[in-house]
């Protein structure tokens, strides 16, 4: 499929509301059970939950999943929805009485987008982001373009950002994938361009202030890591999205890896050397996926027509 779903065992869920005022969503990434996972935070304005937990200093190492999401820090709240759904199928770290499910989240902004600064993702809205991605088949297809955490997504303040998603298999048989939810202050191949007839929405003063971007990405492979190499794998990955995007990494960008490793392959770990040449080979794969992952992101978005008066001031113009 050319998607994070070839990494077997990965599903991806997306609820979104685009009426009434409301242009937002969230996705969630759902891995098998006992899927390794950390995170590498980059940009200077991220939104995030559970981000602590995924450092390999900590206790726990497997993630029940991951959600992405629009809202602001307001929108991590669709996290407690998704974190319902794997305690009610009992996916989580196990304690006296019950489980704790392990569910990270980062938020993009995009408050107000649809009109209504108030219409922000739910735990409702997480829960269903969940369910709906167990419901699919193994390597089924992912949506792309302005879908789930996507649907208010801009880049460069004006064009229309989205999901994007990419996959590659490397020759030990490993899958690399990574999907990207693509919010930047930057365009791709070049730095922002302000149209001269578009102004930013009035709201809270914003005219006068910095936009508030991110790019949110999670990578998968089904390759063997334990939590520090998936850390870093996730800091290697973040040069995907400097390759892709111009600028990356601002103080008005919350831009975060995640990076799941589910664990079905083996590397080559023969000796020191076998096993660095096996992980720099994996996390340069890493990084190239997530740049086209964005890439697949920002051309979707473009197909995708923008609901009557959606983006506001922004007027969803398109690339």
């Amino acid at each position: 499929m050319g998607a994070i779903s070839d990494v077997p065992g990965v599903r991806v869920g997306h609820v979104q509301k685009d009426d009434a005022g409301w242009l937002t969503g969230v996705t969630v990434i759902l891995p098998p059970p006992g899927t390794m996972g950390s995170v590498d935070v980059q940009g200077g304005g991220p939104a995030t939950h559970e981000t602590d937990a995924l450092d390999p200093t900590t206790l726990v190492s497997a993630v029940d999943a991951v959600v992405l999401t629009g809202g602001s820090a307001y929108g991590l709240a669709s996290a407690a929805g998704a974190q319902r759904w794997c305690e009610e199928n009992g996916r989580g770290f196990a304690v006296p009485g019950g489980v704790v499910p392990i569910v990270p989240a980062a938020a993009i902004f995009d408050l107000g987008r649809g009109g209504d600064f108030s219409a922000r993702p739910t735990p409702d809205m997480g829960y269903a982001a969940a369910a709906a991605a167990a419901a699919h088949k193994e390597g089924h297809d992912v949506g792309r373009g302005n879908v789930g955490a996507g649907t208010g997504a801009l880049i460069g303040r004006t064009y229309k950002g989205g999901v994007g998603t990419a996959s590659i298999t490397l020759d030990n048989g490993a899958v690399v994938g990574a999907l990207a939810v693509v919010n930047a202050l930057g365009l791709p191949f070049g730095p922002v361009v302000e149209p001269a007839e578009t102004k930013a929405p009035d709201f809270d003063g914003l005219n006068h202030r910095p936009p508030l971007n991110t790019t949110l990405v999670v990578v998968a492979t089904n390759a063997v890591l334990d939590v520090a190499e998936c850390k870093r794998t996730a800091s290697a990955s973040h040069a995907g999205i400097a390759r892709a995007l111009d600028p990356s990494h601002t103080l008005a960008d919350g831009d975060t890896v995640f990076c799941l490793a589910t664990g079905a392959v083996a590397l080559d770990r023969s000796d020191d050397l076998a096993r660095q040449i096996s992980l720099v080979t994996l996390q340069s794969a890493a990084a190239d996926v997530v740049r086209l992952a964005i890439l697949d992101g920002v051309a979707s978005a473009d197909a995708v027509t923008t609901p009557a008066g959606a983006y506001g001031a922004y007027g969803g113009q398109m690339r």
